[in-house]
């Protein structure tokens, strides 16, 4: 039970996004290792949501990185470590914005890839969780442009490289950066309408509901906003 104890006070100290999504990704790649399911049952397939009602892949393809493995692994270590940091940072209290970044990310991914599949373009990208915690990464590293890192111990460089690095790192690896790419443009698009836009203009095109902030934060926090 000991050594169980600091798993447990790391896990019980996420935040409440990063938590939920993190759990939703390793229990979904546990039972696909169990063969309780299968891969092919939760992929993004346009036509089989759309002519047989598998509805259930608009959410399910987000949560499937990889088979149980080093490559799981690393996604799930870059996307807990930077969404945490996030969610605690720029969304310390604002947990309803924060959540409607993901939906924003993810509503934006569907759409593209929506576009590949009816436009009959050769990109098919099957499942969009390394996508999404591209959006998440991108978002952090454009609001932690002076957070200087490093790289393996190889070299230094400062936040907003981090994408571009990490995407480097996977192609090093045979991994296809389209997913990376898209997910970077989601980010990007997100930035801009969040941060750039307001500063230039003093005005807001993106804006979390009202009826979702006070779902999730409660009355209070929408009438501080």
């Amino acid at each position: 039970m000991a050594a169980a104890a600091p798993f447990e006070n790391w896990y019980r100290s996420l935040p409440i996004v990063t938590k939920s999504f993190m759990t939703a990704c390793v229990l979904t790649t546990l039972a696909i290792h169990l063969d309780l399911v299968h891969p092919l049952s939760l992929y993004l397939n346009y036509y089989v949501i759309v002519h047989n009602l598998e509805v259930w892949r608009v959410v399910t393809n987000f949560l499937f990185f990889d088979e149980l493995g080093l490559n799981f692994i690393f996604h799930m270590f870059f996307l807990v470590r930077y969404s945490k940091l996030l969610e605690e940072g720029s969304y310390r209290g604002r947990t309803a914005d924060y959540l409607f970044l993901w939906m924003f990310g993810a509503v934006w991914l569907l759409a593209i890839t929506s576009v590949f599949y009816y436009t009959k373009l050769p990109l098919k990208i099957m499942f969009l969780g390394p996508s999404l915690s591209f959006v998440i990464l991108y978002v952090w590293s454009r609001r932690n442009i002076h957070v200087r890192m490093s790289f393996l111990g190889l070299f230094t460089f400062t936040a907003p490289y981090l994408p571009w690095v990490i995407l480097g790192f996977g192609v090093m690896l045979g991994q296809d950066p389209v997913g990376d790419l898209v997910g970077m443009a989601v980010g990007h698009v997100y930035y801009f309408l969040e941060d750039v836009y307001p500063s230039i203009t003093n005005r807001r095109l993106l804006r979390t509901p009202t009826f979702f902030k006070t779902l999730i934060d409660g009355p209070v926090a929408v009438n501080q906003d």
